[in-house]
């Protein structure tokens, strides 16, 4: 596999179960293969300490901006997006396959973001009630109004028709 940062060719390193993708004597980047990261990302997950060094020549300079390729599939352009909701660490990450690049010094920021799964999880609830809290408050109050109205004209109607034309209110109905 070519990496999709420099173009040196990645090679194979073990780290605990799993084996991922480093780029040696190159930019020093990693790839992850499908939800191998997850197993490398927090502090007390020992075995991510040895990706935190990999050999990479100083010389090789990355245009952070250019489009990177997948090195797992053919023709499929990596996603860049922010690994957390703290905004510290960008990734690019494959539509395609779900294996994810680091670039040399993210899996070490990655890493010193969170302590635990649970921290993360409560930091992205955070960061999704700041940025939807209040929308979905108002949407949850507009649903509230409306099942308050059907509720009504549902009851006006049970003066005008029998029960038994009611939902529910029947043991014989397709309702």
């Amino acid at each position: 596999m070519k990496c999709p940062a420099c173009g040196n060719e990645l090679t194979g390193i073990d780290v605990g179960e799993i084996t991922v993708d480093a780029c040696r004597n190159g930019c020093g980047g990693i790839w992850f293969d499908q939800l191998e990261l997850n197993r490398l990302d927090e502090q007390h997950e020992t075995a991510g300490e040895s990706l935190l060094d990999i050999e990479r020549d100083p010389a090789v300079e990355l245009d952070r901006e250019r489009r990177r390729k997948c090195p797992s599939c053919e023709d499929m352009v990596l996603l860049r997006h922010f690994f957390s909701p703290l905004k510290m660490a960008e990734v690019d990450e494959c539509p395609g396959c779900a294996g994810v690049w680091l670039d040399v010094g993210e899996l070490a920021l990655i890493r010193s973001q969170f302590a635990t799964k649970e921290e993360r999880e409560k930091a992205a609830e955070e960061y999704f009630d700041d940025l939807f809290g209040e929308e979905l408050d108002k949407m949850a109050e507009e649903g509230e109004e409306r099942l308050r109205k059907a509720r009504k004209f549902a009851n006006s109607l049970k003066f005008i028709c029998p029960s038994y034309y009611i939902p529910g209110k029947q043991e014989w109905g397709a309702f």
